[in-house]
């Protein structure tokens, strides 16, 4: 490697590095405060919401990762440019080809770096996720015990709480059920207790009142009693037991699905194809993004307004790429077979790249046969 190309790669590394940390943390931050919001509404602590954040992370990093990755070699070949740093290593007969080259070392970095992240830490921290949020959403008890606010554990449930006491009892407490229309029951008690026994927890409410309304004949019953107990573990069962979410499960389990292994019965076959390709063509969406970066700003040439036709030009490609991903998705789900579409948009940027490349070298050339024949 000469002493350019390790200086390209040094500022494709460096920028890369600045652009992902502004963006993954532009992200973060936009998605952590709402996340907090909800998680310590919902009386979870602020270290539940903080673990919440940190393994949405990875996920995050391989979304802006290409992002990144094709702002830095944009910035840093748009700066050389005009800088005159490329005009120079042109005039001593580099060709666009040759000056790739740190470009794809770029890439291929950026590629591992990514291929790490797609198939190891993003399905890992997304089943760590998925197991955090199932242990949140059946601790009724953490969402119960906000005081002085209407909470609604479950759609049709309205619970209140006046106030708790240093001992755990409830004061004033204001229970609605409201998931049979046809049946509305609501419960006031001046005191209650959470009585847990394993999975159990139960709502024990002391000297209150139980109102009945019946929808069809409009009339309101009224039950006084002196001890009554609510299972509120109810509320934490689902109608049906969720399967494991496709993009958790690490990519050796989801390989062996595929080849009919366990979990080939799960998911269908075309939802199992499309995530393993997804993952993998990840690893050739950052060279794809760098070289197209690099190739497209390589076609200008001096101009007194810079290479702002190229940047929008490289821009376009890569928006196109992004598009014809969703496309090629949609159709290796619905068709497995023609699982290699999912490659084939940065396969199809390379290409396009190599192509740039080869009609920028093509003037240095036709000039340097013209020199010959003078």
């Amino acid at each position: 490697m000469s002493k350019f190309d390790g200086y390209f790669l040094r500022q494709l590394l460096v920028l890369c590095g600045f652009f992902a940390f502004v963006l993954v943390g532009v992200f973060w931050i936009s998605k952590a405060v709402s996340l907090f919001d909800k998680l310590i509404s919902s009386g979870q602590t602020a270290m539940v919401a903080l673990e919440f954040t940190a393994l949405s992370l990875p996920s995050l990093i391989r979304t802006v990762m290409p992002m990144a990755a094709f702002a830095a070699t944009v910035y840093v070949t748009n700066r050389l440019n005009r800088e005159s740093e490329l005009t120079v290593m042109l005039a001593t007969g580099t060709s666009p080809m040759r000056l790739a080259r740190p470009v794809v070392l770029f890439g291929l970095i950026c590629a591992v770096m990514l291929g790490t992240i797609t198939l190891y830490l993003r399905p890992a921290s997304l089943q760590r996720l998925e197991a955090r949020q199932a242990e949140v959403a059946g601790d009724m008890t953490a969402q119960l015990l906000n005081d002085g606010q209407f909470m609604h554990p479950v759609k049709g449930v309205t619970v209140y709480i006046g106030n708790i006491g240093r001992d755990g009892t409830l004061s004033d407490v204001y229970l609605s059920d409201r998931r049979r229309p046809e049946q509305v029951v609501t419960y006031t008690s001046s005191k209650a207790f959470l009585a847990r026994s394993g999975e159990q927890v139960a709502l024990v409410m002391v000297e209150g009142t139980a109102l009945q309304m019946d929808a069809k004949t409009k009339l309101l019953s009224t039950t006084v009693f002196s001890d009554f107990t609510y299972d509120i573990s109810a509320l934490a069962r689902r109608d049906e037991v969720r399967s494991r979410d496709i993009r958790g499960i690490p990519t050796l389990e989801l390989n062996r699905a595929r080849l009919g292994g366990p979990g080939a019965d799960t998911y269908a076959h075309g939802d199992i194809v499309e995530e393993l390709q997804e993952r993998l063509s990840w690893l050739a969406i950052s060279v794809a993004v760098a070289m197209v970066g690099f190739s497209t700003l390589m076609l200008g040439t001096f101009s007194r307004f810079g290479l702002w036709p190229q940047l929008l030009g490289a821009f376009a490609l890569l928006v196109a790429i992004e598009g014809l991903r969703g496309v090629a998705s949609a159709t290796v789900t619905e068709h497995p077979n023609l699982w290699w579409l999912q490659h084939m948009p940065a396969l199809g940027g390379i290409a396009v790249s190599v192509l740039f490349l080869r009609i920028a070298g093509r003037p240095v050339r036709l000039r340097r046969r013209a020199a010959a024949a003078v």
